[in-house]
């Protein structure tokens, strides 16, 4: 896996995030401390707020963002975006109205959710042989699991000598950190497809998205992740010190176990999606979550809950999670051209966030109404719609692991309105298009 490290532009990328990772660790704790100074007992809701904001900015501005990143050179977005972000930690601690978190939130989430798919989409670009993509995804799903680790271990090591706003310059340090790694490097920026509109620019990623079957079924999956990751996000804190009276330190194990079974995932894969396909994968993960759901609601309803077997849960739901989220770029990667990639990572991006802006809240408000069992169940059945979907809307014929193939003007060639114009080399014959079909996207 660590091969691609060699790739001295992939490891500077990779440097990127990591940095960048553990100053936005380090963000998450200083929130809490800021929003307790300025509201006291308020602190939850300003909290909530600041969630609710930071998925709006992810839903509604990367679409936005994706269509015109084509358009940028991509070194000069990504380090500018890094500055916004970095200004904004920068600004934090200074702040003394409770709307003042909230616009410069909006602006830093807002930055994120240009830069991301973005970087995202770039790495496919820089490794274009998709073992060694494939090798680079794992490895980001690593820094993600190690970041919950790390980030806590090192905020609590500075609170001891500094205080909670501080960390804040810790933030902008990672932000500047990552500008200072992508422009030490040369990044391609395939040339923009042929002019369009604003329309057609700011929601072709998403119309791609759902004009290929593979990538609907990818959307359902993010359905199966959101709400098995929401029951572990959401409510393991009700969970470990609410229902079993322990302490912070076992909620910090609980979790530890939920990454832990992320990063074991991860490091299988690689060789795992060497020799199965993608999607045979993505739905063995999708099932083992909601097989963790349900098998723990019939536990606590027979036995009462357990650490040791939330542990084990967890660790189970981990697993599936890597097993899905891992090679969602490889799907990514395939159906589109170089210069969509941006549009489309911005789709992922996007419609993956709203499905979290649905289960977040649920997951607290089931949990609150109704408790523990009743909320394993209901967000087990939320998954098992979702991946019930995916079957319906992802082929079996279609595994993932055929070559990306477009019409000349990007429609992903498995549409099904596409379907039954190849040859036996699997190009399409683009005079059998039908006219309309030459000018949707």
């Amino acid at each position: 896996m660590l091969s691609v490290l060699a790739d001295r532009t992939y490891r500077h990328l990779f440097l990127a995030q990591v940095v960048a990772l553990l100053g936005t660790g380090l963000a998450t704790l200083a929130l809490g401390l800021l929003a307790f100074d300025l509201a006291g007992e308020g602190a939850a809701m300003v909290l909530g707020a600041v969630f609710a904001i930071k998925m709006v900015a992810y839903v509604g501005i990367a679409p936005i963002a994706g269509a015109f990143a084509e358009r940028v050179n991509r070194r000069r977005l990504l380090v500018a975006l890094d500055a916004v972000r970095a200004a904004c930690a920068v600004a934090l601690p200074f702040v003394t109205e409770v709307w003042q978190i909230y616009l410069l939130i909006f602006v830093l989430q807002a930055a994120s959710a240009a830069f991301t798919p973005t970087f995202q989409a770039t790495i496919p670009d820089v490794l274009p042989e998709e073992e060694r993509y494939t090798r680079a995804l794992s490895l980001s799903r690593l820094a993600y699991d190690l970041e919950n680790i790390i980030s806590p271990t090192l905020a609590a090591l500075l609170l001891a000598v500094m205080a909670g706003s501080t960390l804040f310059v810790g933030t902008a340090l990672g932000f500047v950190g990552s500008a200072l790694l992508v422009g030490s490097v040369v990044l391609p920026s395939p040339k923009p497809a042929a002019p369009r509109g604003i329309y057609d620019r700011t929601t072709r990623g998403i119309r791609i998205y759902l004009a290929t079957p593979r990538l609907r079924g990818l959307l359902a999956l993010n359905l199966v992740v959101s709400a098995a990751g929401a029951m572990v996000l959401v409510n393991s804190v009700v969970l470990v010190v609410g229902l079993l009276g322990r302490t912070e330190t076992a909620l910090a194990w609980t979790m530890f176990a939920f990454g832990a079974g992320s990063m074991v995932g991860a490091l299988l894969l690689p060789r795992l999606l060497d020799r199965l396909a993608d999607r045979a994968v993505m739905l063995a993960g999708a099932v083992a979550m909601v097989a963790a759901l349900i098998g723990l609601a019939a536990l606590v309803q027979a036995a009462g809950l357990h650490w040791v077997v939330l542990l084990a849960t967890w660790a189970v739901v981990g697993l599936g999670y890597a097993a899905v989220l891992t090679p969602s770029g490889r799907l990514l990667r395939r159906s589109a051209h170089a210069e969509d990639r941006p549009a489309l990572f911005a789709a992922q991006f996007a419609l993956s966030h709203a499905c979290w802006l649905l289960t977040y809240p649920l997951a607290g408000w089931l949990m609150t109404a109704f408790g523990t069992v009743p909320t394993l169940l209901a967000l087990a059945v939320l998954a098992g719609a979702g991946l019930l979907a995916c079957l319906l809307q992802w082929p079996a014929g279609d595994t993932g692991a055929e070559a990306m193939e477009h019409t000349h003007d990007n429609l992903p060639l498995d549409h099904p309105h596409l379907q039954g114009h190849r040859t036996h080399s699997h190009a399409l014959v683009i005079d059998d298009i039908h006219p309309c079909w030459a000018s949707r996207f």
